[in-house]
C-alpha cells in the first residue's frame, strides 16, 4: 500500500508551517508573522518509529475578513478531506477557541475521516492546561496540547496521528497491477486519455480547466493484462485565485504519485512544457516513480521533418533533470499512438523493478574508475571499494568509498551513465546512496 497522507488544516497564524517544519525536520515552508504567508514547499515526508507518511500544507488562507477566512477554511478542509487518510486540526491556544473554528470543526466531523484536534503554543503545560481543555467543546475528540516552535508534544501527537493510519499501510501491497497516475496541469487531455483507452466516457470531460471532479481509479485490461490507471483529480470547484487553484492541482498530483509505479505526464503540445508541469515532473523524480512523458494534442501542430526531433530537445532542456524518462506523442482526440503507451508503461515497470548481480556491477564500476580517476582534493583521493543494488523501484544502489565528502555529484551522475550504458534502466530514475567503510581510507 502507498502512504499515508496527513493534511495540516487551521486558521491564519496558528502555526501550521511552524509545524509542518517540525515534523519535516527542515525549514519547508516559508514562516512569518503574517498571517496566510505560507508559500513554497506544500509537501514532505515524515517518518515517525515505523510509520512513514506524507504530510500535506494546505495553507494559502488570505485572511482580507472574517468571512472568507472561514470560506477558505472551508475549501483548505475540504482539500485535506478529499485527499487524508488523517487531518491535523491544529488551533490556538492563545487566540483560544473561535467561531471559524466550530463551523470546520463540523464539517470535518461529517466528513467521517479521522481527525487529531491539536492545540498549538502550549509552551507550558502547568500554565496553559485549563486553556487546552475548552477545546473539548468542538467535540471531535480529546485536543493534544503542542508547542510546534519548542517542539513540545510532538510525539504525542504522532502517536495519535498514527493510530489512525489504515492496517497494513506503507506494506507492500498483494496487487500486482501497475498503477499508473496520468498527472498534468488542468485541461491538458488527462481524462480524455483514459477515456480512450477504457473505450467509454466514464470520467466527466468538458473544455472547463479543472472539471473533473475526484481522483478516480480505472480498471483497464488489455492483451489479458490488467492495469489500475488513476486519473489526477482537477479542481472541484473552479476559483478565480489561480494560485490556490495550482496548489490545490498540485496537492493531487502529490497523492496520486504516491500510489502509483508508473506516472504518465501529459504535457499540451500547443503550449509547450511550463513552470508547472516542470514542478509536478520534480514530484514523480523525487519519489523514484517510471516516468512517461505524453505530449498529447500533437495533431493540432504544424509538422516538418525536425519537429518531433526540436520539441523532444525542448522537453529534456527544460526536464534536465529526469533525462531517463519517455517521450511519446500522441492525440487523445485521434488515438494517434495510445496504444503505444501501454507498451511504454510495460517496458518502464520491468526497468523498475530489474536487478543487476553484484559482480557484474562491480565489474562496470572498476571499468568506469579505470577509464575515469575518480576526484581528489588536497592530496586525497577517493577510492571506490564496492558496489551493490540494495532495491528496486526505483533501483537503488549502495557505494562504499573511503571518504564521502569526496563523492562528488558528477561522478556519480558519471556512474550512473556507465550502468545506463550497460543496462538502459530507460523510463525509471535511479538511486544512489554512498556509505563510508571505516577503517579504510
Amino acid at each position: 500500500m502507498s502512504k499515508p497522507i496527513v493534511a495540516i488544516v487551521g486558521r491564519p497564524n496558528v502555526g501550521k508551517s511552524t509545524l509542518f517544519n517540525a515534523l519535516a525536520g527542515e525549514n519547508i515552508s516559508i514562516v512569518k508573522d503574517t498571517p496566510g504567508v505560507t508559500r513554497d514547499r506544500i509537501y514532505a515526508d515524515v517518518t515517525w518509529l515505523d510509520h512513514s507518511f506524507t504530510l500535506i500544507d494546505t495553507g494559502g488562507i488570505e485572511p482580507d475578513s472574517s468571512d472568507i477566512i472561514l470560506s477558505q477554511m472551508r475549501e483548505q478542509a475540504q482539500i485535506a478531506i478529499d485527499t487524508a487518510d488523517v487531518i491535523i486540526f491544529l488551533t490556538d491556544v492563545r487566540q483560544g477557541l473561535v467561531d471559524s473554528d466550530s463551523k470546520v470543526a463540523d464539517m470535518l466531523r461529517r466528513s467521517r475521516k479521522p481527525v487529531v484536534l491539536v492545540v498549538n503554543k502550549v509552551d507550558s503545560f502547568q500554565k496553559f492546561m485549563g486553556d487546552v481543555y475548552e477545546f473539548y467543546n468542538l467535540g471531535i475528540g480529546d485536543p493534544v496540547p503542542v508547542s510546534a516552535a519548542s517542539r513540545l508534544g510532538i510525539g504525542d501527537m504522532l502517536d495519535e496521528v498514527v493510530k489512525h493510519f489504515p492496517e497494513g499501510s506503507g506494506e507492500e501491497e498483494e496487487d500486482e497491477r501497475p498503477r499508473v497516475a496520468i498527472v498534468g496541469k488542468p485541461n491538458v487531455g488527462k481524462s480524455s486519455i483514459i477515456n480512450k483507452l477504457i473505450g467509454e466516457n466514464r470520467v466527466i470531460v468538458s473544455n472547463i480547466a479543472g472539471t473533473t471532479r475526484d481522483a478516480i481509479d480505472t480498471e483497464v485490461r488489455r492483451n489479458g493484462k490488467d492495469y489500475i490507471f488513476i486519473d489526477t483529480a482537477g479542481l472541484r470547484r473552479k476559483n478565480k485565485i489561480k494560485e490556490e487553484l495550482e496548489r490545490y492541482s498540485i496537492i493531487r498530483t502529490v497523492t496520486a504519485v504516491e500510489r502509483a509505479d508508473v506516472v504518465i505526464l501529459v504535457i499540451d503540445a500547443t503550449e509547450g512544457v511550463t513552470e508547472q508541469d516542470a514542478k509536478i515532473a520534480g514530484i514523480a523524480h523525487e519519489r523514484g516513480k517510471g516516468i512517461i512523458i505524453a505530449v498529447n494534442k500533437w495533431d493540432a501542430i504544424e509538422k516538418n521533418d525536425k519537429t518531433v526531433y526540436e520539441y523532444t530537445n525542448k522537453i529534456r532542456t527544460i526536464l534536465s533533470f529526469m533525462p531517463y524518462a519517455e517521450i511519446t506523442f500522441i492525440s487523445a482526440v485521434t488515438g494517434q499512438r495510445l496504444p503505444k503507451l501501454f507498451e511504454l508503461i510495460d517496458m518502464v515497470i520491468q526497468n523498475q523493478n530489474l536487478r543487476i548481480a553484484t559482480g557484474v556491477l562491480n565489474e562496470i564500476m572498476t571499468e568506469a574508475v579505470a577509464l575515469q580517476q575518480p576526484p581528489s582534493d588536497k592530496g586525497k583521493r577517493l577510492k571506490l571499494f564496492y558496489i551493490t543494488q540494495v532495491a528496486v523501484k526505483p533501483p537503488t544502489f549502495v557505494i562504499f568509498v573511503n571518504d564521502r565528502e569526496l563523492m562528488h555529484f558528477s561522478y556519480t551522475r558519471y556512474l550512473e551513465n556507465k550502468i545506463r550504458e550497460a543496462f538502459g534502466f530507460r523510463g525509471t530514475g535511479l538511486r544512489f546512496l554512498i556509505r563510508e567503510r571505516k577503517g579504510e581510507q
